[in-house]
């Protein structure tokens, strides 16, 4: 039986008069639980409180796979006050370190000491309070490193084609410019007359323009390469479709050909091929620095993006343009969205800036769309509407009278999902409830949205929901706060 001095050793018991005691300590069950051992897993339910007299215990949560230590409890202690009065399942594994000996107490005899004894409901209360944002606090800032965790491997993915683009063009070109720097030498040594050197001059640059500007659709591109392969084998060139597609590129047509290779098709030596070696890897050279001009372009707009997300270099509060920070947040989730979601925007563009916290947003805009994808099951529409309106009269932001303006922007994004269940729709912002299975979802996501829009910002949030369009709305007040 438990032993009134185990209880006296805790806060809360010290509270209670020792008839109350005694009264617990007759319902009380006591058992051992081994180093290692499992006494609650995440996601359980449990209806009992357990009293630690002897021995450490761990708690963990899952992440992405993961047990996160969390916390820890050492005798004398207690727990499983939140979930007696919740019923919400546990949000931690709870595992002994050493060898723990415990007392278990039902849910309904705690319960009824709560109700009849003020004082002690009120220290419970408290320890309830002090644990739940020590957990919320924790977990807020594991979901931060999540997500960062996220945006940073969706960048690293958008990063990884371009960024590699760029090295192997780069690497690509020495031994080009080597090449092309050995055929001008020997060019050079046959004294060739100054008009057919500008000739080859003019067609090159010629075909430099073609490159740089993108002059050919792909088709009419195919056809040039197959015309000019059968013209390059039957002047006899090696390896004639290596040269094909770069002088395709280049605009290049047979005519040319034939006038500037005229005078060397007789020629014995490498000057008989050597025009269209050096053509055809003059415009392979420009398509490399064209390409890697590109993707160095590509990462610096991915890294304008992440800057702009995360509005570096910038105060607490600025001027936010919500369709910079939407699409931001898109380029970020690219990687994501390629597999078969179509975004569909539907931006005013009128809207003007509003003054708000630029990164706290682009959480919003993180968790709405991070969730929306996961709805969607990598195939579907992604719909992000954004409009200018006007407050109702009955807002309960207070009648447009008082405001310095009465106008919000009113964004909406809307997944083609399986829907939001009606079971739960009023749950889905308390905190730590989440639809996803243990260990993908911390339940605070839109608790984090919901609190960012109303608290920090003044605005509303709302949603709607049903198989095939789920719908969240958020309202935000265009005057200065």
């Amino acid at each position: 039986m438990l032993c009134l001095e185990d209880l006296v050793n805790l806060d809360p018991f010290q509270q209670l008069s020792k008839e109350r005691l005694e009264w617990i300590c007759d319902r009380a069950q006591i058992f051992e639980l081994l180093a290692g051992e499992v006494l609650v897993h995440e996601g359980d339910l449990v209806d009992s409180l357990f009293i630690l007299v002897k021995g450490k215990i761990n708690l963990t949560r899952r992440s992405e796979g993961i047990e996160i230590p969390i916390g820890q409890h050492q005798a004398p202690s207690f727990f499983g006050e939140i979930f007696i009065l919740t019923d919400d399942p546990v949000h931690v594994t709870v595992r002994a370190f050493t060898d723990c000996n415990f007392y278990q107490v039902k849910g309904e005899d705690f319960r009824k000491l709560l109700h009849e004894c003020r004082n002690f409901e009120r220290m419970v209360f408290r320890i309830v309070e002090r644990r739940i944002r020590g957990i919320e606090s924790f977990i807020r800032g594991r979901e931060k490193m999540a997500a960062l965790g996220t945006l940073a491997a969706g960048l690293a993915h958008e990063l990884n084609n371009p960024a590699a683009a760029l090295v192997r063009s780069l690497g690509e070109m020495p031994s080009a410019l080597l090449e092309l720097q050995r055929m001008n030498l020997v060019y050079g040594q046959r004294n060739v007359e100054e008009a057919h050197t500008q000739q080859w001059l003019k067609v090159r640059d010629q075909g430099y323009d073609v490159i740089l500007n993108n002059r050919l659709d792909p088709v009419t591109l195919s056809d040039r390469e197959t015309i000019l392969l059968e013209w390059l084998e039957d002047y006899g060139v090696n390896q004639a479709w290596k040269l094909a597609e770069p002088l395709a590129e280049g605009g290049i047509d047979t005519e040319t050909l034939e006038k500037l290779m005229e005078r060397w098709r007789n020629d014995n030596t490498e000057l008989r091929e050597m025009g269209l070696q050096w053509l055809s890897l003059s415009f392979e050279v420009m398509s490399m620095i064209k390409h890697g001009l590109r993707s160095a372009q590509r990462v610096s707009e991915l890294v304008q993006a992440m800057k702009s997300y995360s509005y570096l270099d910038q105060g607490i509060q600025q001027e936010v343009n919500i369709h910079q920070g939407l699409e931001d947040t898109l380029r970020l989730f690219a990687h994501k969205l390629k597999s078969g979601i179509q975004v569909q925007r539907n931006y005013d563009q009128h809207l003007p800036k509003i003054f708000a916290y630029g990164s706290e947003l682009n959480q919003v805009w993180t968790n709405l769309i991070d969730n929306a994808i996961d709805a969607m099951d990598g195939k579907g529409l992604l719909e992000i509407t954004t409009q200018q309106r006007d407050w109702p009269r009955d807002s309960a932001l207070g009648e447009p009278s008082r405001r310095e303006d009465n106008c919000f922007a009113q964004i909406d994004i809307i997944d083609s999902g399986s829907g939001i269940p009606p079971e739960i729709q009023t749950r889905i912002f308390e905190q730590f409830f989440t639809t996803k299975l243990v260990g993908h979802g911390s339940g605070l996501g839109l608790d984090t949205v919901r609190r960012i829009v109303e608290n920090r910002h003044h605005g509303t949030l709302s949603f709607e929901s049903q198989p095939g369009r789920t719908c969240f709305t958020i309202c935000l007040p265009l005057s200065n706060q």
